[in-house]
C-alpha cells in the first residue's frame, strides 16, 4: 500500500515541525547536489530556519555561491530592463489609441458646456432639449439647497454673535452704573467731609437748613410789623399774633 497524500499546511506541533524541517532540508540538499552532478547545472540553495539559522549549498565550491548570485542579479536587471522597454512600447501604443478617445470626450464636454449656457441649442432635438432641461433643473435644485444651507448657517452665526454682544453690553452697562455710583459717593464725601451723611435736596425727607438765631429775629420782626399794621387799621376779628410758644427757648 502506497503512502498517502500529505496535506500541505503548517505543522502546529513544534517538535514535529522541527523534525520535518530537518528531514526535508536534508532531502532538498541531496536533490540539489544530484541535479548539479547529473545535469552539470549551476545550483545555489539558501535556506533559513525559523530560528534564523542559515543552510546553503553551491554546485562546486564556496566561491560559486557569489558567482551564481552575481549572475542572478545581472539576469534580473536585464529582465527588468526588457520588461520596462516592452511596457513603454505598450504604453506608447495605448496612448496612440487613447488620444482619439480623449479628443472626442473633450468635444462632447465642450458641446455640453455650450448647451448649459444656452448656446448651440438650435440643432438639438426635442428629446435632447428635454434631457438638458432635466439636468438644469437638477443642478438648480442642488444650487438652491446649498444656498439655503449656507444662509441658515450664516443666520445662526449672526444670532450667536448678537447674543454674545448683548451679554457684553449688559455687563458694560452694569459696570458703568457701578462706576457712576462710586464716583457720586466720592464727590459727596469730598464736598461734605465733616457733616457725615446728608440727604440730597430732592429727597422727600430733606429739610432746608435754618439758623436758630436768624429764625428768631425774623419771626420777631414779623410780629412787630403785623402789630403796627393792626394798630394803624384798627381792631380786627382775626388774631394774627404769633403764639408765644413759638418763641419759647428759640434764642437759647
Amino acid at each position: 500500500m502506497g503512502r498517502g497524500k500529505v496535506e500541505l499546511k503548517r505543522i502546529e506541533n513544534k517538535i514535529s515541525r522541527q523534525v520535518t524541517f530537518s528531514k526535508r532540508r536534508s532531502g532538498l540538499l541531496k536533490k540539489a547536489h544530484e541535479i548539479s552532478v547529473l545535469c552539470d547545472a549551476e545550483v545555489a540553495l539558501i535556506v533559513f530556519s525559523t530560528k534564523g539559522k542559515l543552510f546553503e549549498y553551491a554546485s562546486t565550491d564556496s566561491s560559486s555561491m557569489e558567482r551564481i548570485l552575481e549572475r542572478y542579479e545581472r539576469y534580473c536587471y536585464a529582465e527588468r530592463q526588457l520588461v520596462a522597454t516592452d511596457s513603454e512600447g505598450q504604453q506608447e501604443g495605448s496612448w496612440a489609441m487613447e488620444y482619439p478617445k480623449l479628443v472626442s470626450k473633450l468635444e462632447v464636454l465642450q458641446r455640453n458646456m455650450r448647451h448649459y449656457v444656452g448656446e448651440d441649442v438650435d440643432t438639438m432635438s426635442l428629446r435632447e432639449l428635454q434631457h438638458l432641461e432635466q439636468q438644469l433643473d437638477i443642478a438648480l435644485k442642488r444650487i438652491r439647497s446649498k444656498k439655503n444651507q449656507l444662509m441658515h448657517e450664516s443666520i445662526s452665526q449672526l444670532h450667536k454673535k448678537e447674543k454674545t454682544m448683548q451679554e457684553q453690553n449688559n455687563q458694560l452697562t452694569k459696570l458703568m452704573k457701578e462706576t457712576d455710583k462710586k464716583v457720586r459717593e466720592q464727590q459727596i464725601e469730598q464736598q461734605n467731609p465733616s457733616q457725615g451723611f446728608l440727604l440730597p435736596e430732592s429727597h422727600p425727607f430733606a429739610f432746608p437748613s435754618l439758623s436758630i438765631g436768624g429764625a428768631y429775629h425774623e419771626m420777631r420782626a414779623l410780629q412787630i410789623e403785623e402789630t403796627n399794621h393792626h394798630q394803624a387799621e384798627g381792631p380786627s376779628s382775626t388774631n394774627t399774633n404769633i403764639p408765644a410758644w413759638m418763641f419759647t427757648n428759640v434764642g437759647e
